[in-house]
């Protein structure tokens, strides 16, 4: 008997009819002699829905006050699950994330879960009942709930699976695992049997959106086992998805890259014309960190006559708030010469723990653009990832060169 842990997406659970396939689903699980544990988003676009209706009343709904609204979208899905459950003689129940007690920080609308208390789930579970738990949200300290932001549910199915040291965490989407690339820019794209945690995290960083990057971390961290599967696979028909494994596989001749990731929501501001001097970084950068604004790629140029140009990218959503920032309190402080932003760039990325053992994968990716007219504007490199920023209007065809020069397109020796 294992216990598992499925967690399933708005798409999967977005119409009653979804909801009874995946009831069923779930008690083919159960029947197998399984624990199972549920853990649910909102159906597809209700979140955005109840914050456009939230935005209609308060152009700046109080944090507090969104996250109790907001909440309530899964709170249907769960309702609605146990509900289809109990009607096939699944004995279930369902929780929100104050009744399992996910306990969270009180930073609405963004919270972090600090722990979790599984007693009551596993009393269920050893009744032989189906838990089916509300993702995305958690309660404070003191009783307030809160919300983990955009992806949370696949970090509470991931946390929930830690809580219980499940055997197995599924992430059911409207795909069938993690692939090569986004087989809507090259239909050629391959879907891998096995991804390693390392790379998976970075292609999730990078702008992959099989998974959410915090519920990566999280796995990582408490080495979950995770498994992405699709939930629209018909019954006697469904295959094993991706397995994130922990270690390479030693006994499988591992391919220099595993995927190319891409991210369109990007953009670069550069300070220019700033003095060349120790703790102009952080002068520049402290102010946006306290904004709680994510900075990705940071470049500093060569000074010259005592100055020089300080380029970084952030989240296209945060652009204009970072550009304002820049204009109106950094710049005057530190004595800058001027602030050149740009919103129409893109990340692609070549990811594959293979770049450890063969050298040259970077000179091959630049010189792939470079012959396709495409201007590298910003490089980042880890271990085993190569990022780099280009014209927006170059995405695509970025990829697929990129794609079918690494061979990506080839199935594995």
């Amino acid at each position: 008997m294992a216990l598992i842990v499925q967690k399933y997406g708005g798409t999967s659970m977005g119409s009653p009819d979804r909801i009874r396939n995946v009831a069923k689903r779930v008690a083919r699980w159960q029947a197998q002699g399984n624990k199972v544990v549920v853990v649910v988003s909102a159906m597809s676009g209700e979140t955005n829905r109840l914050i456009a209706l939230a935005k209609d009343v308060s152009p700046q709904p109080d944090p507090r006050e969104l996250d109790v609204m907001v909440s309530t979208g899964e709170q249907v899905t769960i309702a609605l699950l146990t509900m289809a459950l109990k009607d096939i003689g699944v004995n279930a129940k369902s929780y929100t994330g104050s009744q399992v007690r996910i306990v969270t920080d009180s930073t609405f609308n963004k919270a972090r879960i600090l722990n979790i208390d599984d007693g009551n789930i596993r009393a269920d579970l050893d009744k032989g009942m189906v838990a089916v738990v509300a993702g995305f949200q958690g309660v404070d300290e003191h009783g307030n709930i809160t919300t983990l932001g955009r992806g949370g549910s696949d970090t509470s199915g991931v946390a929930i699976a830690a809580a219980l040291k499940a055997d197995e965490c599924q992430i059911y989407t409207d795909v069938d695992g993690v692939y090569t690339t986004d087989p809507r820019i090259v239909p050629e794209a391959r879907k891998l049997n096995q991804i390693t945690f390392e790379e998976m995290l970075e292609m999730a960083s990078l702008g992959s959106k099989v998974l959410q990057i915090r519920s990566v971390e999280f796995a990582g961290k408490y080495k979950v086992k995770l498994r992405v599967l699709s939930s629209f696979e018909e019954e006697g028909k469904e295959t094993l998805g991706t397995l994130i494994t922990f270690e390479e596989n030693p006994k499988m001749e591992q391919p220099i890259i595993s995927g190319i990731a891409f991210n369109r929501d990007e953009a670069k501001l550069t300070v220019l014309g700033v003095p060349d001097r120790p703790g102009i970084a952080y002068q520049i950068l402290g102010p946006i960190a306290e904004a709680n604004i994510d900075v990705d790629m940071i470049i500093q140029n060569v000074g010259h006559d005592g100055t020089t140009d300080f380029s970084f990218t952030v989240n296209r959503g945060e652009f204009a708030r970072t550009k304002a920032m820049l204009d109106e309190q950094i710049k005057p402080h530190v004595g800058a010469r001027a602030v050149e932003g740009d919103s129409k760039i893109c990340k692609v990325s070549a990811v594959g723990v293979g770049m450890r053992s063969h050298p040259g994968v970077a000179s091959k990716m630049f010189r792939i653009l470079a012959e396709e007219g495409i201007n590298i504007q910003m490089i980042s490199t880890s271990e085993i990832k190569i990022s780099v920023v280009v014209d927006e209007k170059y995405l695509e065809l970025a990829v697929r060169v990129l794609h079918k020069a690494f061979e990506l397109d080839q199935a594995a020796a």
